[in-house]
């Protein structure tokens, strides 16, 4: 390295002991090995603006790219004394915030061929991601085809259907919960929902697990879209609550003052349930049928206990041993520690809540027979769309 004319600084060998030590005594974070190296000056920095770099196993061509054009940029800027790795190294606030601005504006800026680093980056990630996301969508509904037809014929309840979209036009046509909540959720308006009652009622249906809509439409005013206060979600009657989300809930509705946009907050929820969550509920429920317990707790210990690799979809047991309550109480045992059930709980509070609207499931939050049909019906329109 004397050789070499670059023999590096004391500052940058003591931090280069200081991190050897803590790797050998196994202290050290990837955040601090990472840290490390890129107060060399050389070494991008992780995350710059919404681009996260990829591991160097795991790079694209266009990343593994766009990374060393990086790299050779900051080595001009070293050699051009831009960039003091020794305020690097000891965590100078300005020269780190100095160094992240200059790959910024290297990632902004065009390249001779016109390309901008940012831009092409970012839109190879948005088509893996939505590739991912569709090969997920068609895995899941092979999956939920396969329950479906295991369950057998689920006819639809006509009388049911009819009288169910009747109140429901009711509710959109006036403000407030629930009509103008559906409505956020569906992106459609009062006027553009279809006529046909399945139709309407399966977009609506659909709409609750994958929200279409934005979630302060500009020409609803605040009151209008307001979660429901909490006397009408006594008259819902969701029960199989654990206290703690029963009193959240409370605390929450009864915060008149409260900015918080809850038809915000009701989308991200149900944004938050994944592919998985939502294949152990429709199994569940598609196996069980009309009476199978549906509350967000049932809900919940449905993706505990799902296994989509036995036969009936389920640890222990079949979904027929859950049909009672006192017997769900029992059903398996989960002793996985990472599994959040009171939070995947407390998600399925708003998908329940809509669905006591929709009337998919009853008082007593069991699925009802327009839940049975419908509710596998709209999630085939979800992963197939």
């Amino acid at each position: 390295m004397l050789a070499a004319g670059n023999p590096l600084s004391a500052a940058f060998w003591d931090s280069a002991e200081a991190i050897l030590n803590k790797i050998n005594d196994q202290e050290a974070t990837f955040g601090d090995v990472h840290g490390w190296l890129e107060a060399t000056g050389t070494e991008p920095t992780g995350i710059i603006g919404l681009h996260v770099w990829a591991e160097q196993a795991e790079r694209s061509a266009l990343q593994e790219e766009m990374h060393a054009r990086l790299v050779g940029y900051l080595e001009e800027r070293l050699a051009a004394g831009e960039i003091d790795p020794d305020r690097l190294v000891s965590g100078d606030e300005p020269a780190r915030q100095a160094y992240l601005a200059l790959q910024e504006r290297w990632m902004t800026s065009a390249l001779p061929d016109g390309r901008v680093p940012m831009t092409v980056l970012l839109d190879e990630q948005d088509e893996q991601f939505v590739a991912d996301w569709e090969a997920a969508d068609r895995e899941a509904l092979s999956a939920l085809q396969a329950v479906l037809e295991a369950a057998g014929t689920r006819p639809v309840p006509r009388d049911d259907l009819h009288a169910a979209c009747t109140r429901l036009r009711e509710d959109i046509a006036r403000p407030g919960w629930p009509g103008q909540l559906l409505i956020a959720f569906s992106g459609e308006s009062a006027g553009t929902l279809p006529a046909d009652d399945s139709e309407m009622w399966l977009k609506l249906a659909a709409a609750v697990a994958a929200p279409q809509g934005d979630p302060a439409p500009p020409e609803k005013d605040a009151d209008a879209m307001d979660w429901p206060a909490v006397e009408d979600l006594e008259d819902l009657d969701l029960n199989g609550l654990d206290d703690e989300v029963g009193d959240g809930l409370d605390d929450l509705e009864l915060d008149e003052d409260d900015e918080l946009d809850e038809t915000s907050s009701a989308m991200a929820a149900v944004c938050a349930l994944d592919h998985f969550d939502w294949l152990a509920v429709m199994s569940a429920l598609a196996s069980g049928g009309p009476g199978t317990p549906a509350s967000a707790a049932d809900l919940a210990r449905y993706v505990r206990d799902f296994d989509p690799d036995s036969d009936e979809g389920y640890a222990e047991g079949s979904i027929e041993d859950v049909r009672d309550e006192e017997q769900a109480a029992d059903f398996g045992e989960f002793d996985d520690d990472d599994y959040d059930e009171l939070s995947i709980e407390g998600l399925f509070l708003h998908v329940t809540a809509l669905w006591s609207v929709l009337g998919a499931i009853d008082e007593d939050d069991r699925l009802t027979a327009l839940g049975w049909w419908g509710l596998p019906e709209a999630m085939q329109r979800v992963w197939g769309s």
